[in-house]
């Protein structure tokens, strides 16, 4: 026993190696782990003290462990053995394919990762990039609501700094998860985006068991509690207008709803810009007739490199307002024993109520409402387009209209001097001209307020 043994050099590190391996998955590894919990359960603590609504602890789960909850639900289970039957599949090949997608949705919520880095870079890329201006919050039906329901924000989708701008917004409400379309699913965006709390759908997806997989999955974090956000329009709008809803996410949160359960509150939120990023993007995608609006890589860093070359020269004076509308809360209790007659179709319903809810507190911004006034009547001088805002802007107002707080001449010099900058418009003391290229950018902005104006003939 105390002779001395000879190895190989290559033999006595591998000896080594197993030995440190053994030691940091029996003793090392759990005690690390068991250290962040510990200490990532202490700030979750500090953090629920100072949120209006704690974060659910469904949201907290360990991912692996909800996507075994998720694949061994009832209804998943069943669409399973539905799927192999369909399709003529073993059931355990269904099952690794619903495996699949459960791992695709689930996201891996990190409490630090949100409220420190997400929301520092929300605050910053919202307040230097825009001036950030709530347009309508009703306080006292917001303050009321249940403290046991589901909240939802309904959302208009406007440009991808949406999701930036309300996560900002409600930061002292809670933490947001998002369904998030396909275009995000790009290492290592797709691991941080997780970590923020979202959840990635396929919006093409025609599959059954995908289906199925995806509504289980929001339906138990609806039940669990989990404040949510979504856009129903399924995408951003291409040509600015606030398109009607799209019924998926939207069913399976109201035909899952049953009276006496959770309640699940709707809160409608109009989003508006002086200047939406992609707007020439969006504007080609629709002209082209297909959603593909991803810009190539070069044009995105010769932007990025001209921001900051504007920002280091002192000359960027940021993009304008954004402008968020909160709207009066839809209670979807309250809201069926209203519809007592509703039966198959009563999430197109509970959908369109919303929608017009949304639409309604749709900022109305310089930028898009000087555009309509300058579309409408081609050749004002700069003194008749500030004579038309005033008028404009005293009819709105007499319709609690969400308006700009700044005096019509601000806006109007501010926002002739921006869209010149652009080369949209060309201003002279007689006459403010539409160039061919503003043509369409002018419309895009001028469709985002036209549902305010209904009884007016549309500019486009």
């Amino acid at each position: 026993m105390t002779h001395s043994v000879t190895l190989p050099a290559w033999a006595f590190v591998l000896i080594v190696l197993f030995a440190a391996v053994t030691f940091a998955s029996h003793f090392l590894f759990p005690s690390v782990r068991w250290f962040f919990r510990k200490r990532a359960e202490r700030v979750i603590a500090r953090l629920n003290q100072r949120l209006a609504r704690p974060i659910e602890p469904f949201k907290l789960a360990r991912r692996y462990d909800m996507i075994q909850r998720l694949i061994y639900d009832p209804e998943v289970t069943q669409a399973i053995v539905d799927y192999a039957h369909e399709h003529d599949v073993p059931e355990n090949v269904a099952f690794e394919k619903a495996k699949s997608y459960a791992r695709e949705i689930v996201p891996s919520f990190s409490a630090t990762a949100y409220f420190s880095f997400g929301m520092r870079v929300a605050r910053f890329l919202s307040n230097t990039l825009y001036r950030v201006r709530i347009a309508t919050f009703p306080r006292q039906e917001l303050n009321q609501l249940d403290p046991e329901a589901t909240i939802i924000f309904v959302m208009n989708h406007r440009s991808n700094m949406d999701y930036v701008l309300v996560t900002y917004l409600v930061s002292r409400a809670g933490a947001l998860s998002y369904a998030v379309g396909e275009w995000a699913r790009v290492w290592p965006l797709s691991a941080l985006i997780r970590a923020l709390g979202a959840y990635f759908i396929r919006r093409r997806s025609r599959g059954d068991l995908y289906r199925r997989v995806l509504a289980r999955y929001v339906q138990m974090a609806t039940d669990a509690g989990v404040t949510q956000a979504m856009f129903p329009e399924g995408g951003l709008s291409l040509n600015g207008e606030v398109k009607p809803p799209k019924l998926g996410l939207l069913n399976y949160i109201v035909s899952n709803y049953r009276p006496g359960g959770r309640d699940v509150i709707f809160v409608p939120v109009g989003l508006n810009y002086d200047r939406v990023l992609e707007d020439q993007f969006l504007i080609g995608a629709d002209k082209r007739g297909v959603r593909r609006f991803r810009p190539p890589a070069m044009t995105v860093l010769r932007g990025i490199s001209w921001h900051l070359w504007q920002r280091i020269t002192r000359r960027f004076d940021g993009f304008g307002t954004a402008s968020v509308g909160f709207g009066e809360p839809l209670e979807l209790s309250l809201f069926l024993k209203a519809h007592p007659d509703l039966t198959g179709d009563r999430t197109e319903v509970v959908a369109t109520e919303l929608m017009d809810r949304v639409r309604a507190v749709v900022p109305v911004l310089a930028t898009p409402l000087i555009a309509r006034l300058l579309l409408r009547s081609p050749g004002l001088s700069p003194a008749e387009l500030l004579t038309q805002t005033t008028i404009c802007l005293d009819a709105l107002h007499t319709r609690d209209m969400p308006l700009p707080q700044r005096s019509p001449s601000i806006l109007v010099d501010d926002t002739l001097s921006r869209l010149t900058e652009r080369g949209l418009v060309a201003v002279t003391p007689q006459a403010i001209t539409i160039t061919e290229r503003g043509q369409d950018i002018l419309t895009y902005y001028a469709n985002s307020i036209a549902h305010h104006f209904p009884d007016e003939e549309s500019v486009t």
